[in-house]
């Protein structure tokens, strides 16, 4: 499960092999959410509000960057790195 981008605590992971809809993992201190690429909006999990908030700003920002990484991972090649916030 290649690490996309890492800020705050929060590290944000797309898996290999993974299920439709296209999205991404967020991990934060124990915490876990999938979040879809194309709504921006959590499929399943939590996240403390004030990381949930700064995850889907983030995500907004790198959209098209979300979907080239997650279209790589599916053909098993491997997702770039993506700007983390500052």
């Amino acid at each position: 499960m290649p690490l996309l981008s890492e800020f705050f605590g929060i590290k944000i992971y797309i898996y290999w092999d993974d299920h439709v809809p296209p999205h991404f993992h967020a991990e934060y201190n124990g915490h876990q959410v999938l979040v879809d690429i194309e709504e921006n909006v959590v499929i399943k999990g939590v996240l403390p509000a004030n990381k949930l908030k700064l995850v889907l700003g983030w995500a907004e920002l790198h959209h098209n960057e979300l979907v080239d990484c997650w279209n790589k991972a599916k053909l098993n090649q491997m997702p770039t790195r993506i700007e983390p916030l500052h």
